[in-house]
């Protein structure tokens, strides 16, 4: 058949459709955990009078990156080399660019005499495959940031915020771990993104917490999701939408990828039950809520290491993912200053910096040698566990990434402050969704209340009666 034959034109010599249908669909499987994913999380684990405004936050994010990213962040991230941790700014829109082999040009990997160690990476399949699913990487951090400021911050901020952060902070980890940087040089581990992603919208969401300032009083300090069944849908979008996150980073449907897709469910799995286990054990209550963040926390723990370790490795990684930020989102968050006088909305800090800075450290412990020289242009590396001395350069890249997202973030809040409040004015923080977009989620009851008839049917008079309206009332 034509469409299988290597005659060039659209089935030239170097593709490989196996590894172009695997590409394209991990993207996919990305792409839905951020849009209906975390749209349909962030909606449902908030107060109702905040649903469509965090939903939206989420949509805005995902839109406003694409376009970034196929305008000038692409090759700022994986283009050519401009600074030890930037790509050169470029567009990538025109076929010629697109349609020709995928490569990551700064990705050469040399000994220290110049003599060629592992060669640049070129998958086989074309260079929309590698833009598209890089996008959806780009476009779910951002999202994951969000956690961090829902229920105050200002929509006219957060659209200036996302483009910005994305040029001046996204791009710089994931060109200096991924695109040829020299983290990625110095053989730092970060397999999937648990510091270009996870432990820099961590951080950087604490940061913009900081600068936009807290929820309204009654907010804080009653704030129930709306709808833990549709917050479980979306977790489960999350959940299954991993298999691509990690499954489709080694640029190939390969042994790596099976090994990758597997360590993750085992992880996510593990976490998620120490962390009921902790809640039952603390709190007398299994909490569905406390079991998301137990599952998010897993998932992010295994990320830099997914294609790295081994089985029995990822297990323990579930233990402590379900433990450690458990242990500071539960125990540290109430006692330190720091955290109690930031107000990180879901705790992203703890689901996404603390995890993502606890899986790199483990996986610079349990990092296998030959899973690693499948996958990693360093040779010979390998975890503590190996006799290897990966821990140390993992600490050094978690500071890194932690500096320049306080850094930059900070200067990119207090540059939009001088154009529109980071905060919303207090009448809309009152009331919500309806000040903010005239549009509500739900025609019910809200935030837990029952159904009061003397306060909310507006047919009901002064005298305990129903008023005559002059319309036939639907039972």
């Amino acid at each position: 058949m034509a469409a299988y034959d290597a005659t060039g034109g659209a089935n030239p010599v170097w593709l490989n459709k196996g590894d172009n249908a695997w590409q394209m669909t991990s993207a996919t499987l990305v792409g839905l955990q951020s849009v209906p994913g975390l749209v349909i999380l962030y909606g449902s684990i908030v107060k109702k009078k905040w649903a469509v405004n965090s939903a939206f936050m989420a949509l805005y994010a995902f839109a406003a990156v694409v376009i970034c990213w196929v305008t000038w962040a692409y090759k700022m991230s994986f283009g050519e080399k401009l600074l030890p941790f930037w790509g050169k700014a470029g567009p990538a829109l025109g076929q010629k660019f697109l349609l020709k082999q995928a490569a990551i040009p700064a990705s050469a990997h040399y000994h220290a005499n110049g003599d060629l160690e592992t060669a640049m990476a070129t998958p086989w399949y074309p260079m929309a495959s590698m833009v598209y699913f890089h996008c959806m990487f780009a476009a779910i951090t951002p999202i994951l940031l969000a956690g961090s400021v829902l229920g105050r911050m200002n929509f006219k901020a957060w659209m200036m915020f996302v483009p910005l952060w994305l040029t001046f902070s996204y791009t710089v980890g994931a060109f200096s771990m991924w695109g040829g940087g020299f983290l990625f040089h110095w053989g730092v581990m970060d397999y999937a993104g648990g510091y270009v992603i996870h432990l820099s919208s961590g951080t950087a969401g604490f940061i913009t917490a900081y600068w936009v300032g807290p929820r309204v009083k009654k907010d804080r300090e009653r704030f129930p999701p709306n709808n833990v069944l549709l917050t479980l849908a979306g977790a489960g979008l999350l959940w299954m939408g991993w298999a691509g996150f990690n499954g489709g980073d080694p640029y190939a449907a390969n042994i790596t990828a099976s090994m990758a897709v597997l360590n993750t469910n085992i992880c996510a799995a593990t976490s998620l039950v120490v962390w009921t286990a902790l809640d039952v054990l603390f709190f007398n209550k299994p909490s569905v809520i406390g079991a998301v963040q137990g599952m998010i926390t897993g998932l992010v723990v295994i990320t830099p290491a997914a294609g790295l370790v081994q089985g029995w490795a990822a297990i323990v990684m579930g233990v402590l993912a379900g433990s450690v930020p458990w242990f500071t989102m539960m125990i540290v968050d109430k006692r330190w200053r720091l955290l109690t006088a930031v107000d990180d909305t879901l705790g992203v800090v703890h689901t996404h910096a603390v995890a993502g800075f606890l899986g790199g450290i483990l996986t610079g412990i349990f990092a296998e040698p030959q899973l690693c020289a499948l996958f990693l242009p360093a040779t010979n590396s390998r975890g503590v566990a190996y006799g290897g001395i990966q821990v140390f350069k993992q600490i050094v890249a978690a500071l890194f990434i932690i500096g320049w997202n306080i850094v930059v973030t900070s200067i990119i809040c207090v540059a939009i402050r001088f154009v529109v409040p980071l905060r919303m004015p207090e009448e809309q923080l009152l009331i919500g969704d309806d000040a903010v977009h005239g549009e509500e989620a739900y025609a019910l009851w809200g935030d837990g209340e029952l159904y009061d008839e003397t306060k909310h049917d507006k047919h009901y008079s002064e005298n305990g009666k129903f008023a005559s309206s002059g319309a036939t009332q639907a039972v």
